[in-house]
């Protein structure tokens, strides 16, 4: 009778040193269930945060858009890489810049090889005031071959309204470099493209008050029910009442407060931050110009047998000569002659049937798809309806 208690007090006793901090008082039924409930928990804490995002990551806010500016300039100092003579309108624009500087010259005389026309563009965000910097891009619209070196001279920068926004000027940086000789040339990247970081001055500011909005609209960058709605109620639980509406699959209303009127920014900062789980419809991506093919989570093949088989067709011609025999009397003919092969692969049916992402590349993979090859098969299974997914080639 005294052996099955001391049984019990064994097992038990090699039980508790896994919780022994936090079982003391505890049966010893329950040290096994809290710790799965931990694990568990931990477990979907590391799922759930794996999966979710941001709401500034997958929506932008109403209003806080960036504005296009566009201006017309000439980058000078260049070594010979300017535009050509036959550029007319870069030596008009000489012309016009020295003659505001009340230098006269004979329009015949100049020679634009240090100069090239460009075109600077920007993006100025809303938020920008006057005083505040922008960088600038500087693109050749002649027929120069390189901006290196190059000095932007003073550019108004226009908005679609026709106001002058900013104002342009600074050394061009470029990303490439380009060197020719005689006989051949080299280059790497694009040289007729540079930058300026920070050479765009703002002069005036968009009109836009962000704090006297009545509402906010949250607009998803991909437009989906599920998130929508998702998101709207994740909103309207932090705030503690029903203020944000999915209106579409890529529009969220939500109502301002009364506590956030005239205080927006304070409204966002607390919501911004939230996570939310996102969902996508099940898309593929293929480059046909590089043979890049992105396959999402969600994409599903019905069952269906494949084969993939090249075919390749080879023609060469060649030319035979054909010498008559001495003292024939005969002609020298050249005659062609054309070899032609053809290789066709044998490759044995096969069985795809892809419930998730892994069966579907693994199936593939088993018939040998090389990219350009899995760029056919992707097609024909949709054409046949068989790809549970948007296809999109670019």
């Amino acid at each position: 009778m005294d052996m099955q208690p001391n049984a019990n007090a064994r097992r038990a006793k090699t039980r508790r040193p896994a919780l022994a901090v936090m079982t003391a008082a505890m049966p010893d039924s329950l040290p096994a269930m809290l710790a799965v409930l931990i694990l568990a928990a931990l477990v979907l804490g590391v799922v759930h945060t794996a999966h979710s995002a941001r709401i500034k990551d997958l929506a932008t806010v109403s209003g806080m858009r960036k504005n296009q500016l566009v201006g017309y300039g000439l980058v000078v100092g260049l070594s010979g890489t300017g535009d050509q003579r036959g550029s007319d309108f870069t030596v008009q624009s000489i012309y016009n810049m020295l003659d505001k500087m009340g230098v006269r010259v004979d329009k015949a005389t100049l020679k634009p090889k240090n100069v090239a026309a460009v075109m600077v563009t920007a993006q100025m965000p809303v938020s920008s005031k006057a005083g505040s910097r922008l960088d600038v891009t500087v693109s050749s619209i002649g027929d120069s071959t390189s901006l290196l070196g190059g000095v932007l001279l003073v550019t108004p920068l226009k908005g679609i309204d026709g106001n002058i926004y900013a104002i342009a000027q600074g050394s061009v940086l470029v990303g490439g470099v380009s060197a020719q000789g005689a006989g051949a040339s080299v280059s790497k990247n694009i040289t007729t493209v540079g930058m300026v970081p920070g050479g765009g001055n703002i002069e005036r500011s968009v009109p836009f008050a962000f704090n006297d909005q009545p509402d906010l609209t949250l607009s998803l960058r991909n437009p989906d029910f599920s998130t929508a709605t998702r998101l709207a109620k994740r909103v309207n639980e932090s705030l503690g009442q029903a203020m944000a509406t999915a209106i579409d699959a890529g529009t969220i209303r939500l109502a301002v407060p009364p506590e956030n009127q005239g205080n927006l920014a304070m409204l966002m900062a607390s919501i911004e931050n939230l996570d939310v789980t996102p969902d996508h419809r099940a898309r593929v991506v293929v480059d046909e110009k590089t043979g890049t093919v992105v396959l999402g989570q969600n994409v599903q093949i019905s069952p269906v047998a494949v084969t993939h088989g090249n075919l390749q067709i080879q023609v060469q011609e060649s030319a035979d000569v054909s010498q008559p025999l001495p003292f024939s009397n005969g002609r020298t003919v050249v005659t062609p002659e054309t070899n032609i092969a053809v290789n066709e692969e044998n490759r044995k049916l096969k069985m795809i049937e892809g419930a998730t992402l892994q069966e579907l590349v693994e199936g593939l993979n088993a018939l040998g798809a090389t990219p350009r090859d899995l760029i056919s098969v992707l097609r024909t299974l949709e054409a046949s309806g068989a790809l549970s997914a948007d296809l999109e080639v670019n």
